[in-house]
């Protein structure tokens, strides 16, 4: 043990004459330092990525919405392409080995016999007609976007073969390829109706909280007007007032708005109570007396105060409006044919006869639950990495 210095005489210290380096820092300690470097950015992607369901939730998410760009590449058929000797055929199942030979991924052909007895289809394997799938090939024709014409798909039936891996609807559609196209209207219009409510939400409610006096008093007299509707009969009242003479495009652009006009109330009342407490904070009033317009106050010292709500209440509004656009479609009150979403691919489903007979017809629900979860998921995650105080 080293002895001490006597009393008065300077302390002993010592200066390293290295240049200073943040990543040996980094190392030492463990990461404190770059703590101390990072972004307000850098700091919620750290917190983000512990919550390992919500960032699977977003990879999820992101793969799904990439989907819709390429849906006429990825999609086995066309849209409306009809297989008319292989009606309600049930799905496919992707075999690799024949008889102990590895062949690759294929499917065995089917033959079809009418049920006598309930007039309905028996579709039966058969292992002598073994079809191996294609991949990168030609199908059918298309029009990528509705501006380039091709044929290439990633996956294809084997030549004067079948592939229906979830199945046919009643008129011989292959249900991969349509729940394919659907994702492109069921998932953007929830983002186009999010959009339209965050705006009016945004809007009415940050000036009803920082103008306060009578603008207040009848902006909260409409919420609670709109908010004591009931949602589901007040979407289908909406809904049904678009005449049916309107072209499909008209009635999806007419869908989103009602969702969006309906859904921004709850945001609207959330923002208003957030920004009656964050005006008299000292900021805010040094903001005032500095000149700052009241659109700039808002935007740029009080909506980043409560960020973090507005992104659990965006990942919630989300899902919400791809359920009401389902419901819609689903009690033939929302979208029609030719357009095509989840919700008018359930249309098909509505007997309970034919889920009793053909319950492929049901999946369409797996794609609207996952991605429901996802959002949810995916909403918690970016909560608590935006929370300050967590």
């Amino acid at each position: 043990m080293s002895a001490l210095p006597p009393p008065g005489a300077p302390l002993p210290h010592f200066v390293s004459a290295t240049e200073f380096d943040p990543d040996a820092a980094e190392k030492t300690f463990g990461g404190v330092s770059k703590l101390h470097f990072a972004s307000q950015k850098q700091l919620m992607w750290w917190k983000f990525k512990r919550h390992k369901l919500a960032l699977a939730s977003g990879v999820f998410l992101l793969l799904a919405y990439l989907t819709i760009f390429f849906v006429e590449f990825l999609a086995p058929y066309g849209l409306s392409s009809r297989n008319v000797d292989f009606i309600h055929s049930p799905p496919q199942r992707i075999h690799f080995f024949d008889e102990g030979r590895f062949i690759g991924p294929f499917v065995y052909g089917r033959r079809m016999t009418l049920d006598m007895d309930t007039l309905r289809r028996v579709y039966v394997d058969q292992p002598d007609q073994v079809q191996p799938l294609r991949f990168f090939c030609k199908g059918d024709r298309y029009k990528f976007w509705g501006l380039i014409r091709s044929d290439l798909h990633l996956v294809c039936a084997a030549p004067g073969g079948q592939l229906f891996l979830l199945g046919t609807d009643r008129l011989g559609r292959d249900v991969l390829s349509r729940i394919l196209y659907g994702a492109r209207i069921s998932l953007t219009i929830g983002l186009l109706g999010v959009s339209i409510s965050f705006c009016l939400g945004i809007l009415i409610g940050g000036l009803a909280g920082y103008w306060g006096g009578p603008f207040d008093l009848v902006v909260q007299r409409i919420i609670e007007v709109l908010q004591s509707l009931p949602t589901l009969p007040l979407w289908m009242a909406l809904a049904a007032i678009m005449p049916v003479t309107w072209s499909p495009l008209v009635i999806y652009f007419g869908i989103t708005i009602i969702l969006g006009i309906i859904d921004w109330t709850g945001l609207a009342r959330a923002v208003r109570s957030k920004l009656l407490s964050l005006r008299e904070e000292d900021y805010v009033q040094a903001a005032q007396l500095m000149g700052a317009s009241t659109s700039r106050v808002i935007s740029r010292h009080l909506v980043p105060g409560f960020m973090s709500h507005l992104i659990a209440s965006a990942t919630i509004s989300i899902p919400a409006m791809i359920l009401g656009e389902t419901a819609l479609s689903f009690l033939g009150l929302g979208l029609r044919p030719p357009i095509t979403s989840w919700g008018v691919l359930l249309t098909e489903a509505r007997s309970v006869s034919v889920i009793a007979f053909y319950p492929w017809l049901l999946i369409p629900v797996l794609p609207v639950v996952m991605v429901i979860l996802a959002f949810n998921f995916l909403g918690d995650g970016l909560r608590d990495a935006a929370d300050p105080y967590k």
